[in-house]
């Protein structure tokens, strides 16, 4: 530590005169090697006469100006006097020499640091015989100071002393220890190469194939590794990846049972669920990453599972031949394991939701191949009953009651039909069947046509019918069936759910897009239901309607319709006053497929659509 200053003497003027211009602080100069801690104390006390430095007294004023330096300093110092630069430093640097601490003292440099001279030795002579101070930052040497070869970063500089009769007498460094901030630095990288390569992979042997080659990033602390996973009979293990390993090494067997003799503690990782550590490996070949020597010792570290269905593993890791497999290198070791666990958790569930997911779509092609199959079994006998009540409808020869009971079977007949046709029509769009034939429509006046069909139904349940369609300024693309089935399906249900006021139908064009509005004054829909409306199978049970049947998928289909005509539709709603559908289309055909420009119908237009909308619109009222 540094001399403390002795506290100020008073300076008085003497009187009547002007204050004396004297230094308001003086003090005897300290004694060189005062303070300075332990190192201070065995400076002082060490015989430096059996020395090259010789006694004390006799050291020349350039040697005992930087030994006060040295001493009053906070940092790691060493200094190297005369042709052999002998040691000496201060306090924090003890921990740089470490273990050949305190015989270091009064010892040449080159005994002193003779494991790491070859890198060292150059660098002194540039600064004491060219007189010319070195720099190095974060150097790596492989130090001896605690009888085991050890990884260390220094940055350092080794600056000239003139000695007093003149030349170099010697050498002052400056030590900064980056050992702990290089190791961390680049197991934190590793760390987050690891995380970010694994973060969104959605298999197993992805996820093991991309760990394993993220590993080789850090060879300094994982020269070789080799993972193995668990198998479901939980006695096997199989090697998945390695890493700084050529494929068919003798230390990674490709499968491995665990109750049989193995290079690696397998069994015993297993059970406990602890680290083992493997020393004096006996390999040959080992490969030695960044190092000129193989690793002497490896780790078992288990990969922990997700549940008791979760994937579970073993990590083989070969270790820094320069490093303790100490607290903080297993940590981080086990850091590493642990992402790797995560990984494998999170592709694990993918493939398990994956797995369901198909599961829910095979169960759902099977429904739609249903719907369809049934549909098409209802259609044929349902059209072959139309014609003969069509006939007996046009027949004056069917008088009442007869009429009365055949016209209530041809509304029913209609109403059936029109499920059906919702439903084949419903399962062709689920199997990507229907294939749309876009063609220039007056929609205008096709619109108000189809909105007409629907004027009797209207005046009957004593509402308006409005429709506010002007006349467009060109023809707009559009699937004629298809159309139709959005326009009636959109009626109808404003029909069902209006009890007084008005429906209306309005046309409104825009630059490049035209809009069509289907508003009502029913009943609304309420605030919790309105965003399921378009869903498949949603029905609003608690509105009040004109019927409590329906099959939940006529806005469903509605919306699925406008979407292959690259459309949107939306729904504005307000509970006891009305709703609006909102179509939006594009105007001109390059936003269709152009093979369906005009192309031939795959499905012909049913002209008892309507007639069936209308039937059943009519059986509300």
């Amino acid at each position: 530590m540094s001399q403390k200053s002795q506290p100020p003497e008073p300076v008085e003027a003497a009187e009547g005169s002007q204050q004396s211009k004297q230094p308001l602080f003086h003090s005897s100069p300290p004694d060189f090697l005062a303070g300075g801690g332990e190192m201070g104390e065995r400076i002082r006390t060490k015989d430096w006469s059996t020395t090259p430095l010789g006694p004390l007294e006799q050291w020349p004023q350039s040697l005992k100006t930087i030994v006060r330096i040295m001493l009053t300093s906070r940092q790691p110092i060493w200094i190297g006097w005369g042709p052999e630069l002998i040691k000496l430093y201060n306090d924090p640097y003890k921990t740089i020499v470490g273990g050949k601490h305190p015989e270091a003292l009064g010892q040449p440099a080159a005994v002193v640091w003779r494991e790491v001279w070859e890198d060292l030795g150059p660098r002194l002579r540039t600064a004491v015989q060219d007189n010319e101070g070195t720099y190095d930052e974060s150097l790596l040497l492989i130090m001896e100071r605690y009888g085991y070869q050890e990884e260390t970063y220094y940055t350092f500089s080794y600056s000239p002393v003139p000695a007093d009769q003149g030349g170099v007498g010697g050498i002052i460094c400056a030590n900064t220890d980056d050992t702990q901030r290089i190791i961390g630095e680049r197991q934190v990288k590793l760390l987050r190469t690891l995380a970010a390569a694994t973060a969104d992979v959605r298999t197993i042997n992805e996820v093991c194939r991309l760990s394993t080659k993220s590993l080789q990033q850090n060879a300094y602390d994982i020269p070789f590794a080799l993972l193995y996973l668990l198998a479901p009979d939980k006695y096997t293990v199989t090697l998945v990846g390695t890493s700084g390993l050529p494929q068919g090494h003798q230390v990674g067997p490709e499968r491995v049972r665990l109750d049989a003799p193995s290079l690696w503690p397998f069994a015993e990782v297993v059970s406990s669920q602890k680290c083992c550590l493997i020393s004096d490996l006996a390999f040959d070949s080992l490969p030695t990453g960044p190092w000129k020597r193989p690793p002497h010792q490896a780790v078992a570290l288990p990969i922990a599972s997700s549940g008791q269905r979760g994937q579970a593993g073993i990590l083989i890791v070969g270790l820094n031949p320069f490093r303790l497999f100490d607290e903080s290198y297993q940590g981080f070791l086990n850091l590493v394991a642990g992402q790797i666990a995560a990984s494998l958790a999170n592709a694990q569930a993918y493939e398990e939701e994956r797995k369901r997911a198909e599961a829910l779509a095979e169960i759902d092609r099977a429904k739609t191949i249903f719907f369809s199959n049934v549909s098409h079994e209802f259609r044929t006998p349902l059209t072959l009953m139309l014609g003969p009540i069509e006939d007996m409808l046009n027949d004056p020869r069917t008088l009442p009651p007869n009429r009365e009971r055949v016209e209530l079977a041809h509304r029913n007949a209609l109403r059936l039909l029109k499920l059906v046709n919702t439903l084949l029509d419903f399962s062709r769009l689920e199997a990507g069947r229907i294939q749309a034939s876009y063609e220039p429509i007056d929609l205008s006046t096709y619109t108000a046509e189809l909105a007409s069909t629907f004027c009797s139904a209207i005046e009957k349940a004593r509402l308006k019918l409005l429709l506010d369609i002007p006349k467009l300024a060109e023809p707009i693309y559009i699937d004629r069936d298809m159309w139709e089935k959005i326009m009636l399906n959109l009626l109808g249900n404003a029909l069902k759910f209006t009890f007084k006021g008005e429906i209306e139908v309005a046309l409104k064009e825009w630059k490049d897009q035209i809009e069509v509005h289907v508003r009502d004054t029913g009943q609304g829909i309420s605030p919790e239901d309105l965003p399921h409306i378009f869903e498949r199978f949603q029905r609003v049970e608690s509105a009040k309607s004109r019927s409590n049947e329906g099959s939940g998928i006529g806005l469903s289909l509605v919306q699925e319709l406008v979407e292959l005509h690259s459309g949107t539709i939306k729904v504005q709603s307000d509970l006891g006053k009305g709703t609006t559908f909102m179509i939006t289309l594009p105007k001109g055909y390059a936003h269709l497929p152009p093979e369906r420009i005009g192309a031939k119908r795959t499905q012909q237009s049913r002209t008892l659509d309507a007639s069936s909308y209308l039937e059943e619109a009519t059986s509300w009222l």
